[in-house]
């Protein structure tokens, strides 16, 4: 029953391949992850009477975490895997050991807190240097140096001159607040996986084996594949679905790539932009409701507001971002004189909707519970779990009173979460040390002064640096470090503070397609065996509505759903005429390719479509607005007669 597509053996191709004993351990313990984790998220030991804290739950999982990532992850490629060295197994006991610390003596830490014991030291030394070799392992060096530099600079701020001045902090009293204390490692970032993005990540697992990921699949073939350019509009919806049960861009692009990609090539797509439109498509999931990508359930605590607010604000955001992939992806096939795929290759429509409760049945579930309900994004994720574990267990018939499923999902549940673990843990590391020496708040000012107060130099300073942070790094990590050191600053230039770090979650998120470092884009660009670089560039040029989307809503509150019914329905129009008209102008094709002269009207149209009418200059914004439907009504009239007549003279 299970689609063997969702899971590509090169997502986790990194990782060993172990018997014996040893597999055996890895495989109960990464079973056991999400399986403790629902189990303190049904808050089952406060029925039991059981007084455990948070922190020891976090320490728990830590220690499940570190000893897993240090027996599967390999020091080097070079390594072995088929046999674990005998210092990576003295790692593996040493992540058990820190993390049991944790979970057995919190209690008693907690109570003496101030109290810097040598055993808080030694162990909380050990614990920072599994982290950062553990995140080195599982995600790349860029991350563990960032991590690094962090932890080592209150020792070497005395040495440096300008903003980053500051004052000796003692090591003892460092490693007690960043180990300890819950600004810091066991802070809010690790609180929000191990509670609210572990149900999320073991949903999307569950919906994928019960058949939910065949059915997105079929339902986008058979709805679009018959269209021209249909497989890349598959990709469009089949990765926009799939991301938002998952949000990780990387492994969306090989679960859904490597079915579309090879279909985009064969009806004719040139192999780098199948893997661009692949890359763009799967990226969008961090982005698009319900449900997001870790960093939005961060920024939801961040703000201090309910999750549901955060996924309503982002929906405008989201649909516009789709909205100009899908245009584009139609206008590059009508240029190349794409079809569809012969209706024989495509599943029927009635099959596909006669799996829809694979699917609709458990996403109801969830938002019923989330947005109708308004249970906390926690509780909501454990109810659509259990329903889905309702249906297949008792009432699918492939899937009746059968186990394998369940048990593959909770693997692969707890292999996702090592890495997620490791960057949130780093990532506590990077916000407890800019809380501890107060870096942040002169950083923020600096960008003040910088900017010289005036908003939109602010906001392109804020993109180009969310841009260069983000290259190779997870879309979290960037937006931790953007919104502890300078959503601070846009708030007080006079940002609403779910814009500013709506803001920041775009950037951090759309360096994943960006050049030079792009991982989204390298790895459609593998599966579809093009040029990395080439497909980055074309993921830039597809996705290009990402790096305008986030400048009209900050001036634009109604792109957010913010403001009268009325200036949210005349923000999104005028955005989609704009989206329209960027995507014919970067494509060149309307309904046959266009001169220089009508792509750079076209541009212009768009670029007054968009403009964002400030209460200053409303009548002068609405004008320009005017003028751009105006234009982009002229020439979608004059391609339409222009091609009738050509159809005339045809059929003479």
């Amino acid at each position: 029953m299970t689609d063997k597509r969702v899971y590509p053996e090169a997502e986790f191709s990194e990782f060993r391949s172990l018997d014996g004993w040893l597999g055996r351990f890895v495989k109960w313990t990464l079973t056991a992850i999400p399986l403790v984790g629902c189990f303190f998220i049904m808050d089952i030991p406060f029925y039991l009477r059981w007084t455990i804290l948070n922190e020891q739950y976090k320490g728990l999982i830590l220690a499940m975490v570190l000893s897993c990532t240090f027996i599967i992850a390999p020091a080097s490629r070079k390594s072995q895997r088929n046999r674990v060295p005998w210092y990576d197994l003295v790692l593996a006991i040493l992540g058990i050991v820190v993390g049991l610390y944790i979970a057995i003596f919190y209690r008693e830490i907690v109570e003496n807190m101030g109290n810097i014991t040598q055993d808080r030291v030694i162990v909380g030394t050990i614990a920072f240097v599994l982290i950062f070799e553990a995140s080195r392992r599982v995600t790349n060096w860029s991350l563990a140096l960032l991590g690094l530099i962090f932890f080592l600079f209150p020792r070497f701020s005395l040495m440096i001159t300008g903003i980053f001045y500051g004052k000796f902090f003692p090591y003892d009293r460092q490693i007690n607040y960043l180990f300890l204390d819950t600004n810091g490692i066991l802070g809010i970032i690790l609180e929000v996986a191990v509670f609210t993005v572990l149900g999320y990540v073991l949903f999307g697992n569950l919906l994928i084996n019960l058949g939910g990921g065949e059915f997105i699949t079929d339902l986008s073939m058979a709805a679009f594949g018959r269209f021209r350019g249909g497989p890349a509009k598959m990709a469009v919806i089949a990765s926009s679905l799939f991301g938002t049960i998952s949000g990780v861009a990387v492994a969306n692009v090989a679960t859904t790539g490597i079915v579309t990609i090879p279909l985009m090539k064969r009806v004719g797509y040139k192999p780098h932009i199948a893997g661009a439109i692949e890359a763009v498509a799967s990226t969008g999931g961090q982005i698009m409701p319900p449900i997001m990508g870790v960093a939005a359930f961060i920024m939801a605590e961040y703000l201090g507001v309910p999750y549901q607010k955060v996924a309503i604000a982002a929906i405008i955001p989201a649909l516009l971002y789709y909205i100009s992939l899908f245009f584009q992806v139609d206008m590059e096939a009508g240029k190349l004189g794409l079809k569809g795929l012969p209706k024989e290759h495509l599943p029927k429509l009635s099959s596909a909707i006669g799996k829809s409760h694979l699917f609709i049945i458990p996403f109801s579930a969830l938002l019923v519970s989330l947005f109708v309900l308004y249970m906390p994004p926690e509780k909501s994720a454990i109810v659509g779990v259990l329903s889905i574990l309702l249906l297949g267990f008792f009432i699918q018939k492939e899937t009746l009173f059968r186990i394998e499923w369940i048990s593959k999902a909770l693997h692969y549940t707890g292999q996702a979460l090592l890495q997620l673990i490791i960057i949130c843990t780093l990532a506590g590391i990077v916000v407890g040390t800019i809380s501890y020496t107060g870096i942040g708040f002169m950083i923020s000012l600096y960008l003040d002064e910088f900017a010289g107060g005036n908003l939109f130099v602010l906001l392109f300073i804020v993109a180009v640096v969310s841009l260069i942070l983000g290259m190779g790094m997870p879309t979290v990590s960037v937006y931790v470090v953007l919104a502890v050191l300078i959503a601070p600053a846009m708030i007080r230039l006079g940002i609403e503070p779910m814009a500013a770090h709506m803001f920041l979650l775009y950037f951090g998120g759309i360096s994943l397609i960006t050049p030079p470092v792009c991982p989204a884009a390298y790895a459609g660009a593998a599966i579809a065996n093009a040029s990395p670089m080439r497909t980055g560039f074309a993921a830039t040029r597809l996705g290009i509505v990402a790096y305008i989307v986030p400048f009209l809503f900050i001036f634009s509150p109604g792109l957010l759903l913010r403001g009268a019914f009325g200036e949210i329905v005349f923000s999104v129009t005028t955005s989609i005429g704009g989206c329209f008209g960027i995507s014919v102008a970067l494509s060149g094709y309307l309904f046959q390719e266009l001169n220089l002269i009508k792509r750079i009207i076209m541009g212009f149209a768009a670029i007054c479509l968009i403009i964002p009418t400030q209460s200053h200059f409303q009548i002068l914004g609405f004008l320009f607005k005017l003028m751009g439907g105006g234009m982009t009504l002229l020439i979608i009239l004059g391609e339409w007669r222009i091609k009738s007549a050509k159809r005339i003279d045809y059929i003479k």
